[in-house]
């Protein structure tokens, strides 16, 4: 094995924020126990492990910085955005600051501002990872001559190695038939490019994407038409949480139209006209197609080697995040469920522990949801539907945000912490949180329901002294909730 640590690492001024491995340290080397093929969470993960346990590993990206969608595109600028807009909302309706004068009206363009420094911050820090550890980012789009052999697409440069990860992301589905070139219509990606702020706004598509934007857009005092096929919002959602979201939505002047498909879309030069399948048509000022993600697999050469691709451009993996190829693995969103970041590292850690260290391979098998509406949503485990169903018996316990001290200081008073636990173990089976850092507080009850046997039972939120005032103390009053209930 070479030793990297005695190379030189010559580094490039990108431009006044980044730090950019060039190709010259890359050129010293053609050869890798391990290529990683994406700069995203997975890909990110996959390298550092290999490096950390001993292996020669280089980062192929055909991104000009490193982060991946993740960070410019999706996760980390529609949160930062998502953020700024309920920093907005709360100014304008505490009235604590009422005496500073009339509301304040931020451009789209104002809000965005902040997610572009969030943005510069993440790839500061992701580049300087991959310095510290001595990786190799080499830039370029990836197409595979044979199973250890790519080529650098446009370039002479080829690169082998005994084994590769492919994490390369998704992007955002565009269907036949939609003009996305038109200056009026967006994709998830694209819509970050959006430079005036809209009164009316069509979403298609109400899944996670759709219903975070159409609560940003809302949250601008945009009025929103939201385009959803089924006959409610999220229904992979507890119906208590769908309903509260379905509330909240409508609060901020979102209009959901439920069991609805887009037939067609009308392009105008100041205006957009969304025909639906019912006979409906919806004038708004842009259109925002929010309707499911591809894999980022095209132009790779996979057809070369025997590898397959579904109709949404995604590898199959098995549990240890093999491909059809043995000796290459692939995590992320490439593979599809359940395509949210902090499971493609820990899927991406996976996949190269499946190649330096089998024994240390733990497949992402629990995933707690976090969508980030204003207010935010995140669950995990079973919902009531699910478990009546499989007839289990069960029990609910809650506690509602207005309740608690901390809602009440902070006055984010909005929201529910509901568990359901089995009536006669008292295992808790699901967590449905809706409201301010919901995502955080999902957390505590993973941890719990994670425990082996007996040790994930209710009767730990009363046993145990919480902070106060904090959020966490929700539990202890849903666990006396639900246990009241139990004879």
């Amino acid at each position: 094995m070479l030793n990297v640590s005695a190379l030189p690492l010559p580094l490039i001024w990108a431009n006044s924020k980044y730090f950019v491995m060039t190709e010259t340290y890359t050129q010293q080397k053609e050869h890798y126990d391990i290529i990683v093929i994406g700069a995203g969470p997975a890909g990110e993960a996959a390298a550092m492990n290999a490096k950390k346990k001993g292996f020669s590993v280089a980062v192929v990206t055909d991104e000009a910085k490193v982060g991946g969608s993740c960070t410019h595109w999706a996760t980390i600028p529609s949160k930062a955005l998502r953020h700024s807009v309920k920093q907005v909302i709360d100014f304008n309706t505490n009235p604590m600051f009422r005496e500073f004068g009339d509301a304040r009206k931020l451009s789209f363009q104002q809000i965005l501002k902040h997610a572009e420094r969030v943005v510069s911050e993440q790839v500061r820090m992701r580049s300087d990872f991959y310095d510290r550890n001595r990786i190799p980012v080499i830039h370029g789009r990836a197409e595979f001559l044979d199973r250890y052999t790519i080529k650098l697409t446009g370039k002479r440069k080829k690169l082998s190695a005994d084994y590769y990860v492919i994490a390369t992301g998704s992007r955002p589905y565009h269907p036949p038939g939609v003009d996305f070139s038109h200056p009026l219509l967006f994709d998830s990606d694209t819509i970050l490019t959006l430079d005036h702020s809209p009164r009316k706004v069509t979403v298609i598509g109400a899944g996670v994407i759709g219903c975070e934007y159409a609560s940003i857009f809302g949250g601008l005092g945009a009025k929103v038409e939201l385009i959803n096929p089924n006959q409610s919002l999220l229904t992979f959602l507890d119906t208590e949480i769908s309903d509260a979201l379905a509330y909240h939505l409508r609060n901020v002047g979102v209009r959901s139209r439920h069991g609805e498909q887009t037939e067609k879309i009308e392009y105008h030069d100041d205006y957009l006209v969304t025909y639906l399948c019912s006979g409906k048509k919806i004038k708004s000022d842009i259109v925002l197609w929010a309707n499911g993600r591809t894999g980022n697999t095209q132009g790779m050469g996979l057809e070369k080697i025997g590898l397959e691709r579904n109709g949404r451009g995604q590898l199959s993996v098995n549990a240890l995040y093999q491909t059809q190829v043995e000796n290459i693995y692939a995590a992320g969103d490439v593979v599809g469920w359940p395509a949210l970041a902090g499971a493609a590292y820990d899927q991406g850690r996976a996949a190269s522990n499946a190649i330096v260290a089998p024994d240390e391979c733990y497949p992402v098998e629990e995933v707690a949801t976090g969508i980030y509406t204003i207010p935010e949503i995140s669950t995990l485990g079973k919902t009531e539907a699910e478990l009546t169903a499989e007839k289990v018996p069960y029990e609910v316990g809650k506690a509602f945000f207005k309740n608690t001290a901390r809602a009440q200081i902070t006055g984010e008073r909005v929201g529910m912490l509901k568990l359901i636990f089995h009536f006669d173990t008292l295992e808790l089976l699901g967590i449905h949180c809706f409201g301010d850092q919901a995502s955080e507080i999902v957390h505590i009850g993973q941890a719990i329901m994670r425990q082996p046997g007996s040790a994930n039972n209710m009767r730990y939120f009363l046993t145990t002294t919480f902070n106060y005032p904090t959020m966490a103390e929700a539990y202890r009053t849903a666990a006396l909730d639900g246990l009241n209930r139990i004879f």
